[in-house]
């Protein structure tokens, strides 16, 4: 039996990138894409990369035209796909709902005020089929949650870069996450689709460009909630990401003070619990993780090593911001929701050059 899916956003890039990973799922076909200022347009003329459904008219992003689907992806701006999600609860709706926006990622409502504004919106289960926690007895990951649940919110991508580097050792307590560093290197299309000066090719071509410094980035809070998941304690962490002239890609650099004792024996054992996770690849020491690889796939590269001299450990880790970091990571969750096989339509070969 074919499912029914319905796309919100379907002009952005991201709402794009679900769209291009859902039209090769054997099992879900797209009936209904929907966006605002461009309603009434052929969808082919605003996302060319995608002609079997070029055909199909972008309709307005009401709950009338988004009801009665099986899936209905949310990938709208922060703060307006709360409302969406809300009405169709209330209409009684029983589609499970990815929403790629933050409205539905944070647990404190203090949070949401510093970093976002606004309404607080009850958090959805987390859209992280990797995300360890750690309590009594043995790390799990997030997987049984998703399969339980008809409501997703969809990662960060950078919170998924940072997240995914980081957790083993936190796991395993190897790190003091009082003090912790992330610096990112960020695709331009992390950005968004929307138009802006600084954006223009021109400015982008040739410069390299920190934004949301000093503890300002809204994935913060994020970040710190997901560490504390994965057995953290206290979490400090100083943020900095960079915008470098690429479209697709992240590429995480977090350093974390080493506790006491810890060699690299013990950081690749803890790094050891991605043995078994089909789209994380622990690289091997001297071979880095980079983003070419993973360009448009689900796929992670991760790597964490001793800095001896320093005290650290330095893990890294590369995504495509659009792929592991938004669409593959909510078509995998969604998968998870509609008891289909978790990895359905999630690419894994990436593209070279």
């Amino acid at each position: 039996m074919t499912l029914t899916a319905a796309v919100a956003g379907a002009s952005g890039y991201a709402g794009g990138e679900v769209l291009r990973l859902l039209v090769a799922h054997p099992d879900i076909e797209v009936t209904t894409v929907t966006a605002a200022s461009s309603a009434g347009s052929r969808l082919g003329d605003l996302q060319p990369q995608v002609p079997p459904l070029a055909d199909l008219v972008i309709a307005d992003t009401t709950t009338e035209t988004l009801a009665g689907h099986d899936l209905v992806v949310l990938a709208l701006p922060h703060g307006h796909s709360a409302e969406v999600g809300d009405a169709l609860s209330a209409a009684g709706d029983d589609a499970v709902i990815a929403d790629c926006a933050a409205d539905h990622r944070l647990t404190r409502a203090r949070d949401w005020a510093d970093y976002y504004g606004g309404d607080f919106a009850e958090q959805w289960t987390y859209g992280m089929p990797e995300l360890l926690h750690v309590g009594e007895g043995a790390a799990r990951a997030q997987r049984a949650e998703l399969g339980a649940t008809s409501r997703i919110a969809v990662p960060g991508c950078n919170v998924t870069a940072v997240t995914l580097a980081l957790q083993p050792a936190v796991a395993a307590g190897l790190v003091d996450t009082t003090h912790t560093c992330a610096t990112l290197a960020v695709g331009y299309s992390g950005a968004g689709r929307s138009p802006k000066p600084h954006l223009l090719a021109s400015q982008a071509l040739g410069n390299i460009a920190p934004y949301a410094v000093g503890g300002t980035h809204r994935h913060i809070p994020e970040i710190v909630q997901n560490l504390r998941v994965a057995g953290a304690g206290e979490v400090g962490l100083t943020f900095t990401p960079v915008l470098v002239p690429t479209s697709r890609g992240i590429l995480a650099t977090v350093v974390a003070p080493l506790t006491e004792g810890v060699d690299q024996e013990a950081v690749d054992a803890a790094y050891g619990v991605y043995s078994g996770e089909a789209l994380i690849d622990v690289t091997e020491l001297g071979s880095w993780p980079t983003t070419a690889p993973v360009t448009g796939t689900g796929r992670a590269l991760v790597h964490a090593t001793v800095d001896r001299r320093a005290g650290t450990l330095v893990a890294l880790c590369a995504i495509d911001n659009l792929g592991k970091g938004t669409a593959a990571a909510a078509v995998q969750s969604a998968n998870l929701a509609l008891g289909l096989p978790e990895y359905t339509a999630v690419p894994t070969i990436g593209v070279a050059p």
